[in-house]
Parts: structure tokens; C-alpha cells; sequence
């Protein structure tokens, strides 16, 4: 007998499972488990097999109930981006879900090995898992634990999300779990730090914050511990470097800390699904906007929004300046939709800009003189520009508080704020329309105020939407 007839006849048998599950190789391993690759001797295809093991602390009844709930999550999910379940089998004191095998690379480990991926890449991939989501969402499922390493990327772009191992029917009853942790800390998003409930939105958050890391190559919120890391993503605000508009608008709107001001996942939808299509790139000067299209911005709204401070405070992404590609050096593709950013008040580019509490349309062209308050009309006249959004940067009503000096990065706010509110509902047709943030010179900053009965300085950016010059000098076309 040869030594080759030795060997197999030495080399032990696969391991079975329920007598048709044969494990051929570890795939990976983590905190609950092994997951391997086997076959389907029944059907005769390959399948992973996910080996779940006890929790420390854990009971065995809450345990097998939350196995039992992964399988009814993925029997009732049916989206080409959910990783499909087959079967479940409890055997030797052990759990095994059999899963559809996907042989791809996770997010984790693509981020980690190619760095930073392409601004276009991440939109279609966070729209990818999106729509996963709206799944689940739809049929009543919190996943609980959105995060790189559950999502797996193929070659020709499609993506898998998995897991849903402590996902959580929202009608069913919530198992007590003994103080454990149920997620990843760098991806729980704030109101389940805080100790509540895990909704919907939840799920966003940490679709955002697994985009920003797809879109960085750094994890927003980690640090070297757990509290450190639970404190940071209740307290700290992430900057993006290198990417903006509607992916930037997108992640940070995914990230607001408040779930009721946190964008909607249509809202993301939409921006993801912009920032998926190329945009075309102008020549310097040229015109978006080539004939006579009549088109509206919804009127701003008169009351203040308080969710959007917190967006806004959330939108301090675009940072000057550029990024280091080996030895070059490059920046992020500019938002052909955005004018550049003037200043109004003393010794700005506009000496004084009051607005309208009944209007919201100006009827002259920004940058001719002043705005004075009967310098604005109805959007139903003919006017040049429509203010979209105001924004309180700074306001204390304590006397004794620290007056701020003016901040260095106060157009990259500002510019942030103008994009998101932009690229959102709030605009209901961009058609051929471009925009612009109006931020407070260093005088202004100093001495604006809300009203004569305040002396506390106010300071305000104010968004405005309009038509593209034809060619630089020229005048603007009116909206209407």
C-alpha cells in the first residue's frame, strides 16, 4: 500500500450534522460561534453552517429562543441582499443554523486590506443594505447589529447582510439577557447606549456609521475602551474628509444622535442613490441650468426646526484642504451644485442682509447691495433666489457664558448644513438649481443680535437656492 493510500485511508471523516451536513473547513470565528463550510449531502450543494456557542451568563431557554428567532427572521426576509436561511438543528448540546454560502470578502476586511473605498462605491453599497433593511423594518425586524463585519461585498459589487442572530421581532417578547451587551459598541447607535429599546432607526445609525468607516477606512467612534467608546457616540461628533454632498449629507443625517431627527431611511434612499450616479463634471464657468424650467423650492419654514440644530451640529464634515494618497495629494470631488460660500454684515461681501418673516423668495439678485427686508415677494412672483434653511450656529442665554470667538471651520459648517437640507426633502426640485450658505463676517459674528430686546449676539447661516450664471458676470436667470 502506497503512502498515499495511507494517508486516506488515515484522514478522518467529515463531521456530520443531522446526518446530511458534512463540515469540510472553519470559514471564521467569532463571540458566538464557528462558521463553517459544508456540504448538503441530501441536496449536494454547498452551505455555511454557523456553530453557535453559549454565552457566558446566558440561560439555555433565552439562548434557544433567540437561535429560533434568527431562523423565522431569515424564513420571512425575501431581498437579494439578505443572506438566506435554510435550516436550524440542535444536536450534542450544540446550535447549527444552515445558511446560503457566500464566498466574499466582509466590509471589515475589504476597508482593511484596500483602505478607503470610492465615494460611488459606498453610496451603492449603503444602498444595497438600505433596502435590506426596509425589509426588515417592513416585517416588523430590528437587525441590532449593522455593522462592517456583517456585511459581506462580492466582486461585482452585490452585497449580503447577515446575522441576524440577535436581531429582535419588535412583536415579540424581549428576552432578558442579564446585562449583556447585544452588539457591537463603535456601531450602537445612542439611544441603545442610553438603555433603551433598539427601533428602526437604530439600524440607521449604524448604517451610518458603518459608511463612514467604509468612506474613511477609521472607525467614527472607537477608542481604546468600551466606556470610552459608548462616551464618544454619545457626546462626540465624527468629521468626514473625504467625501461631501449627498453621501456626506447622507452619513451625517444617518448619525444624528436624536432617532426623531435622524433621517428617514427613504431620505437616505434618495441620497444614496444620488451620490451612486456619476455626476457629470462642468467645465469651469459653464451652466447647470440651460433653458426655462420652472421649478420651486419648498418655502422655508417659519418656525424653527429643532432636530435640524441637531443635524446641523452633526454636519461639520467637510474639511479643507485634501488627503494623502501615497505620495500625492488629492481632494474631494467638488459639488458642481454649490456657489461659493459669501459673507453678509459689516465688512462682508454683503453689508447687511435682513430677511422676511412673511417671505422667503428675494426678488433681486445676492450680491447687488444690501437685502433689506421689502427686498423679498412671494415665490409665486418673480424672484432670483429662495431661502431654504436658516441655521442658529451659537446662541447662550446665560450672561456669564464664554462669548466664542469666530470659528475657523464656520464655512465648512455652514456648507455642510446647506448641502443636507439641500439634497432633502426640503427642496422638492433641484432641477437646474444650484445653492449657496451665507455665513456671518467676523464684525457680524461679533455684534448680530435676534432682536432689540436681546443683546446676546445670534449667529446665523442662511441656505439659499437659485439658478447658475450662464457665464461668469453674468446676470442670473430668475426663478420665475
Amino acid at each position: 500500500m502506497t503512502s498515499e493510500h495511507t494517508t486516506q485511508a488515515t484522514q478522518p471523516a467529515p463531521r456530520l450534522v443531522a446526518g446530511r451536513y458534512a463540515l469540510l473547513a472553519e470559514l471564521g470565528r467569532g463571540g458566538m460561534g464557528v462558521v463553517w463550510r459544508a456540504e448538503d449531502r441530501v441536496i449536494g450543494r454547498h452551505v455555511a453552517v454557523k456553530e453557535l456557542r453559549l454565552p457566558d451568563g446566558a440561560e439555555d431557554t433565552v439562548f434557544g429562543e433567540r437561535v429560533l428567532r434568527e431562523v423565522r427572521t431569515g424564513g420571512r426576509l425575501n431581498d437579494p441582499a439578505v443572506v438566506t436561511v435554510f435550516d436550524v438543528v440542535a444536536e450534542h448540546g450544540s446550535t447549527f443554523i444552515v445558511m446560503e454560502l457566500v464566498e466574499a470578502p466582509t466590509l471589515s476586511e475589504l476597508v482593511r486590506h484596500r483602505g478607503p473605498l470610492p465615494p460611488a462605491q459606498v453610496a451603492d453599497l449603503g444602498r444595497q443594505v438600505l433596502t435590506a433593511l426596509q425589509a426588515a423594518h417592513a416585517a416588523g425586524i430590528v437587525h441590532r447589529d449593522v455593522k462592517p463585519g456583517n456585511i459581506m461585498v462580492a466582486p461585482n459589487g452585490r452585497v449580503k447582510l447577515t446575522d441576524f442572530g440577535i436581531a429582535q421581532a419588535v412583536d415579540d417578547p424581549r428576552l432578558t439577557t442579564s446585562g449583556m451587551i447585544i452588539g457591537s459598541p463603535a456601531f450602537m447607535a445612542p439611544e441603545r447606549v442610553a438603555g433603551e429599546e433598539a427601533v428602526p432607526a437604530s439600524d440607521l445609525w449604524s448604517l451610518g456609521a458603518t459608511l463612514f468607516f467604509a468612506a474613511e477606512g477609521t472607525l467614527a467612534f472607537e477608542r481604546p475602551t468600551t466606556a470610552a467608546t459608548l462616551h464618544a457616540i454619545l457626546h462626540e461628533v465624527p468629521y468626514l474628509t473625504r467625501v461631501q454632498g449627498p453621501l456626506a449629507a447622507a452619513i451625517m443625517g444617518l448619525l444624528i444622535a436624536n432617532p426623531q431627527a435622524r433621517i428617514s431611511a427613504e431620505q437616505a434612499h434618495q441620497l444614496l442613490a444620488m451620490a451612486a450616479t456619476p455626476q457629470p463634471t462642468l467645465p469651469h464657468g459653464a451652466a447647470a441650468w440651460s433653458g426655462p424650467v420652472p421649478t420651486k423650492v419648498a418655502p422655508a419654514p417659519r418656525r424653527s426646526r429643532p432636530w435640524w440644530i441637531a443635524a446641523a451640529v452633526a454636519a461639520v464634515v467637510l474639511l479643507a484642504g485634501g488627503f494623502v494618497l501615497g505620495d500625492r495629494w488629492a481632494t474631494p470631488d467638488a459639488d458642481q451644485a454649490m456657489r461659493p460660500t459669501q459673507t453678509y454684515g459689516t465688512g462682508g461681501d454683503i453689508p447687511t442682509f435682513v430677511t422676511s418673516s412673511s417671505y422667503p423668495c428675494l426678488k433681486i439678485e445676492l450680491g447687488s447691495g444690501g437685502v433689506r427686508q421689502d427686498d423679498w415677494n412671494d415665490c409665486d412672483e418673480l424672484h432670483f433666489a429662495e431661502l431654504y434653511d436658516t441655521a442658529t450656529t451659537y446662541d447662550s442665554t446665560d450672561s456669564d457664558a464664554v462669548k466664542p470667538g469666530y470659528p475657523d471651520r464656520l464655512r465648512t459648517w455652514a456648507e455642510a448644513r446647506c448641502a443636507m437640507t439641500f439634497y432633502s426633502d426640503a427642496v422638492k426640485d433641484r432641477t437646474g438649481l444650484s445653492y449657496q450658505a451665507l455665513v456671518p463676517s467676523k464684525q457680524a459674528w461679533e455684534t448680530q443680535t435676534e432682536n432689540s430686546y436681546s443683546s446676546e449676539p445670534v449667529r446665523k447661516v442662511y441656505c439659499l437656492a437659485s439658478r447658475p450664471q450662464a457665464f461668469p458676470g453674468a446676470v442670473s436667470t430668475p426663478l420665475k
